[in-house]
């Protein structure tokens, strides 16, 4: 049986093994929130003060003890997902948000598509304009749909510190395609925790705007499936460019992804072993991809 680290007090798990790892996952979560979510506060333009720890009115309360570690940007507490944002990048270093079966099968409401400066930036975010005929989308970090159960909800995927520029055919392709699977996969198994952003350690695609925004060269998504009597986790690394392989080709372990961006992803969750087995190794046969999603990108998605 896995051990939880006492001092932290967490539930969740680590995914990614060639095999699913049967443990309990229940806890006293609440009871180390507090402490274990001191660790993301700081860095380069981190917060120190108490008005950043998260609230209990938050909807993500509960999950806050998932977040990476090792952040080097302002992290921000949103309604619907938490973030850290870089200045330096006028962008999210990473967003995270828990997505589960509930909110997905919800009637959606209609999408804005109405961008806006994120007023929760203490240095300013990107605005809109910078993306003007940059030849880039504005492309979400956490996907509108991901947020489509409530109007309040889906609105806060639409502010600029949730946005990052990708290349159309990137942005309406593959990740699109990823994107959906990963609903797919929150419809499964009922509950997924999320974490999405930029690899700033590749060489930059470039800048765009006034903000002088930069233009990432690959997006990562590390996912974890907590659900019982299973945990599993997979990770992604995709170059920001049209592709015409399938989604399983960049699967990849949540180490790589850590030794690529400098994060630490659910280091607080499990105890070190645990840890270390699961981050270590990916199996994509734990995951269902879908060949009909694959051929609809490559034959229309691509090409818009």
């Amino acid at each position: 049986m896995a051990k939880f680290r006492s001092n932290h007090a967490k539930q969740g798990a680590k995914g990614g093994g060639t095999t699913a790892v049967r443990v309990g996952l229940f806890g006293a979560i609440i009871a180390g929130l507090f402490f274990a979510f001191s660790k993301f506060i700081g860095g380069e333009d981190g917060n120190t003060d108490d008005s950043y720890f998260p609230s209990e009115e938050n909807t993500n309360y509960a999950d806050a003890y998932f977040l990476p570690s090792s952040s080097k940007g302002q992290l921000v507490e949103h309604e619907y997902y938490w973030l850290s944002y870089v200045e330096e990048h006028e962008q999210a270093e990473w967003v995270a948000y828990t997505l589960t079966r509930e909110q997905i099968e919800q009637k959606w409401v209609e999408r804005p598509d109405l961008f806006l400066p994120d007023p929760a930036i203490r240095s300013q975010s990107a605005t809109p304009d910078d993306y003007y005929r940059s030849g880039y989308d504005r492309g979400h970090l956490v996907p509108a749909a991901d947020r489509a159960f409530s109007k309040e909800a889906i609105e806060e995927t639409f502010l600029m510190s949730n946005i990052s520029p990708q290349a159309h055919s990137f942005n309406g392709g593959i990740w699109r395609e990823l994107e959906e699977l990963t609903r797919s996969w929150a419809k499964k198994y009922k509950k997924l925790y999320v974490v999405t952003g930029p690899v700033f350690s590749m060489p930059a695609k470039g800048r765009i705007g006034d903000n002088e925004v930069t233009i990432p060269a690959a997006y990562f998504k590390v996912i974890l499936d907590a659900s019982e009597p299973e945990l599993k986790g997979i990770g992604f690394i995709m170059p920001n460019e049209i592709s015409y392989e399938p989604v399983f080709k960049y699967a990849t372990s949540i180490d790589e992804i850590e030794r690529l961006t400098g994060l630490n992803f659910f280091n607080d969750l499990l105890d070190r072993e645990l840890e270390e087995e699961l981050e270590s190794s990916y199996n994509i046969d734990l995951w269902q991809f879908n060949k009909a999603k694959f051929e609809k990108r490559i034959n229309k998605w691509n090409n818009n």
